[in-house]
């Protein structure tokens, strides 16, 4: 699970992340932190929409390269 100062880096700086929920990558979530609680985060995507997302997935800049699930 993602830390709440990894989460509050990210939003801070902008970092554009890439969220893994499963093996496929085409199911990636890209966007940016906007908000967090206890259980989730809110990323937005580049089409200005937001998505909640489990805190329990895999968060990381989309310049590392992607981690396997």
């Amino acid at each position: 699970m993602i830390t709440e100062e990894e989460l509050d880096r990210y939003r801070v700086e902008g970092t554009p992340l890439r969220v893994v929920r499963d093996n496929m990558e085409a199911n990636d979530v890209l966007g940016i932190v906007v908000a967090w609680d206890a259980d989730s985060v809110v990323i937005r995507k580049r089409n200005r929409r937001v998505v909640k997302l489990s805190r329990g997935y895999i968060y990381e800049p989309v310049g590392a390269p992607r981690s396997e699930v």
